[in-house]
């Protein structure tokens, strides 16, 4: 629930952005140093960290009969990789 709720907002940020004409610059002038659109982010961001691997462990085990401890590490890596890339875009648009 709190991954859809934060593709909605997003997308009806997206759409604020695009129907207001804001350029790139404009964009980066409201976002840095913008405590509150960092926090919203971060969620976002944990939030697909968690979603992601889970569904795709869950593919893995269907598709593949990928099973056990070694599927269990590579969507704890790809959760941490998804975390650290995600963290990284974040800092890169409020700290910048």
């Amino acid at each position: 629930m709190v991954l859809a709720l934060c593709v909605l907002i997003h997308l009806v940020t997206i759409l604020y952005a695009i129907k207001s004409g804001l350029s790139a610059s404009a964009i980066l002038s409201r976002t840095q140093g913008n405590a509150a659109f960092a926090a919203f982010y971060v969620l976002f961001v944990v939030a697909v960290a968690i979603h992601a691997p889970i569904g795709l462990a869950r593919v893995a085990e269907e598709w593949l009969g990928w099973r056990g401890r070694s599927l269990g590490i590579v969507m704890l890596a790809l959760a941490a990789l998804l975390a650290a890339m995600g963290a990284r875009a974040v800092w890169g648009l409020y700290g910048g």
